[in-house]
């Protein structure tokens, strides 16, 4: 063998050391049924919502997500091998999406619920992880450090937290006495729900940890009876029970509201707008459905509340030019040309508030926040008109949205509670400088 043989077989027999050692990281073969699965599967996940930023490229990351500690940014789950996660293998995908630890060994921030993302199954992971390696296109984006400041930024504690808190994983079983008649649907809807839709994520209250009080069990009547948001809004319960509850919504309602992201009863707001565009208006009537009975078979957390009886009292009133106090003024003025002097709105387009479930809580912070900053319904394939309310923080005082925010907490039967001037104060310097509109004077309460 001649020198320039040797150098050849020696530069032959790296490369193919080198090829070995990439295959060991790169992803399998691509499987198109199992790629297009994957891609409902993260879909009805709502991973674009949270890994995209704005004007940004989808799955790249980026997106800031406020936390009560400081800001965190979403990390880049594209394929690209140096910024994203085209190395990782199955088993390092399948461990951060079930106990939130990288390929690098540190646990993330349980911004992502992971801690809901230990009941999907494996199959439905090995899908997943298909998509992400062969169906989404490649980002190059480096991932943006956390806002939160040191010693708060220590890694440390995010483990031990994981360890306290984080579920282990384990398939749906029906709580003893389930009705058997639907039991698959039931099933498959608690799948959906406690999983992939993390709906507990913000649904349900949080303990001192910020832990979640209750993963996925059905027993407790704590799991989805209702919580707050990172962003200050108040989620609503998803049980079948009066208040803010699903008692008075019919199951085939609650498809609808997921599908559109409106019904005859209510409207969607704030971070649910993205999960209808986003997740729910992709997934399937079947799936929707299921979700629809699961949550009509959770029992009431709240046994002492009543169900809605409409007062008509204030309606007369203002229909006979009587007005009870300023902030029924305040609505009359600015609120009744959309949602009616009784309360009932109109339709699918300007939803009620009369009996609305977001205004039966003794929390006004959602009601606050839409009349401060405004709000809209998403354009959905089932009902494109993106309709808004324009904001009227740059408008109304304090004392004047606090006084109007009250009305449509107590008017109609409902049975809100009130705001006061210092809560709205609150809202408003968390808000950020008011936004002029000039259809503020007009629009939606969600």
């Amino acid at each position: 063998m001649t020198n320039l043989d040797a150098l050849r077989y020696r530069f032959g027999a790296a490369l193919s050391i080198l090829s070995l050692s990439w295959s060991a990281y790169a992803a399998p073969a691509a499987d198109s049924a199992q790629i297009e699965r994957g891609a409902y599967l993260a879909s009805a996940g709502d991973c674009v919502s949270c890994h995209t930023a704005k004007n940004g490229k989808p799955f790249a990351g980026g997106l800031p997500l406020a936390t009560p500690l400081g800001k965190v940014y979403s990390t880049n789950i594209t394929p690209d091998p140096a910024t994203g996660i085209g190395t990782w293998s199955y088993e390092d995908f399948a461990a951060l999406m079930r106990h939130g630890k990288t390929r690098e060994g540190h646990t993330v921030y349980p911004a992502m619920p992971y801690p809901s993302y230990a009941h999907i199954d494996d199959t439905d992971m090995h899908a997943l992880y298909m998509y992400f390696m062969h169906g989404v296109t490649p980002v190059s984006r480096t991932n943006r450090a956390s806002d939160i400041p040191w010693p708060l930024s220590m890694r440390w504690p995010l483990s031990v937290w994981s360890r306290l808190f984080g579920p282990a994983t384990k398939a749906y079983v029906a709580q003893p006495g389930s009705s058997t008649q639907n039991a698959a649907q039931i099933a498959r809807g608690a799948y959906l729900v406690q999983g992939l839709g993390h709906c507990g994520s913000c649904h349900t209250p949080r303990g001192f940890a910020l832990q979640e009080l209750s993963l996925g069990d059905d027993a407790n009547p704590v799991f989805l009876a209702g919580g707050q948001l990172v962003d200050g809004w108040i989620a609503p319960s998803l049980r079948n029970e009066h208040g803010d509850g699903l008692a008075a919504m019919p199951a085939a309602e609650i498809v609808a509201f997921l599908r559109s992201g409106r019904n005859a009863h209510a409207a969607s707001f704030g971070a649910m707008n993205d999960v209808v565009a986003n997740s729910m208006q992709h997934m399937s009537e079947a799936d929707l459905t299921s979700i629809a009975a699961y949550l009509k078979s959770l029992p009431p957390h709240k046994q002492d509340a009543l169900p809605y009886r409409y007062d008509a009292t204030v309606a007369t009133q203002l229909y006979h030019g009587q007005v009870p106090n300023a902030g029924a003024q305040i609505y009359l003025d600015r609120c009744a040309g959309c949602h009616r002097s009784d309360g009932k709105g109109n339709g699918k387009a300007f939803p009620a508030l009369a009996g609305n479930p977001v205004l039966q809580t003794n929390d006004p912070t959602s009601a606050i926040h839409i009349v401060l900053t405004g709000g809209s319904m998403p354009p959905t394939r089932s009902a494109p008109s993106a309709l808004a309310m324009g904001p009227y923080a740059a408008i109304l005082s304090d004392r004047e949205i606090a006084q109007v925010v009250t009305f449509v907490q107590t008017s109609w039967g409902n049975r809100g509670g009130a705001a006061s001037d210092r809560q709205v104060a609150k809202l408003r310097k968390a808000s950020g400088p008011p936004v002029t509109s000039r259809t503020a004077s007009a629009g939606v309460l969600e």
